[in-house]
């Protein structure tokens, strides 16, 4: 691939989305960023129009329903964007030769396994984001299209609605928080999503959908993690009431939509293939609490 591509965002003003327009740009590439206002993915018709007029080197797909909870009682929708969106954009680009970079997520496992992810592992979701996800990942495959699919975890950020964002609201409003400890996986900064993506993309794209695990290194619980936030919020001079984070069980927590309880991915491959380091979570994490302090 040329060093400066032409490149499609779908799902534009997203956490990854927006990462990788900006880093794109950085970089020095042409960039178009679309959301569901410009590119309604599940209208086939539509895609096929947008791509045959801009003519993207490479498009990725960050336009996604992630709606966890809502989308147990809302799947027609979730399986319209996840599912039908994909098919619509691999398919096109398939009949087009141009290679879709997608991203899926850690909850099309079940969290049963003792130890980490491989790309390998049957998935087995337990809601229908989950479903609705592997079966976007099922369509992309079977596309024909090259490309890459990354699943990756606990995605945060400056900018959108995360975990990060929610603790450092909560924690300046309340002193005493209860977060649930029994869920484990990989935080994982879109930034750090994107850097990697357009690495990747840079080293040269399979001819042949590929799957990757990307996330970055440390598991850690979702307890762990706001202690984590918290401890960088003080370091950077954030105002915090909260004093006192209890870890509770997911059974104390009830959801709509049941979450798995191990959902850590093994990203050797990936890290193996482009000869690329993933960054600690922990260092991502103090740049962007170093950037939500900052204004």
């Amino acid at each position: 691939m040329a060093s400066a591509m032409r490149l499609l965002v779908t799902g534009a003003s997203g956490q990854v989305g927006t990462e990788l327009c900006r880093q794109a740009k950085a970089r020095g590439w042409t960039v178009l960023g679309v959301d569901l206002d410009r590119l309604d993915i599940t209208d086939a018709p539509a895609v096929e129009d947008l791509l045959g007029s801009y003519k993207p080197d490479v498009v990725a797909n960050a336009a996604a329903y992630t709606a966890v909870d809502r989308a147990e009682d809302d799947a027609d929708t979730a399986f319209a964007v996840n599912r039908d969106g994909v098919d619509n954009l691999a398919r096109i680009c398939a009949r087009m030769r141009i290679p879709l970079v997608h991203y899926s997520t850690d909850y099309v496992f079940d969290g049963s396994k003792q130890g980490a992810y491989v790309e390998s592992d049957e998935p087995s979701p337990l809601g229908v984001y989950g479903a609705s996800k592997l079966a976007g990942e099922q369509c992309a495959l079977a596309s024909g299209a090259g490309g890459f699919i990354l699943r990756t975890s606990w995605v945060f950020s400056a900018h959108g609605q995360n975990f990060v964002k929610t603790m450092l609201r909560l924690g300046a409003e309340r002193p005493w928080l209860r977060v649930v400890a029994d869920q484990t996986g990989k935080p994982t900064s879109a930034h750090e999503i994107a850097r990697l993506t357009l690495e990747a993309m840079q080293q040269g794209i399979p001819d042949r959908m590929r799957l990757y695990h990307l996330a970055q290194p440390e598991a850690t619980s979702w307890h762990g993690f706001a202690e984590a936030i918290f401890a960088a919020a003080r370091r950077h001079g954030m105002e915090l009431k909260v004093d006192r984070v209890e870890a509770i069980g997911t059974s104390d927590y009830p959801t709509r939509a049941r979450r798995p309880a191990n959902s850590v991915l093994d990203c050797q491959r990936f890290e193996r293939d482009f000869s690329l380091r993933i960054r600690s979570w922990c260092d991502a994490l103090e740049d962007v609490v170093r950037e939500l302090a900052n204004g």
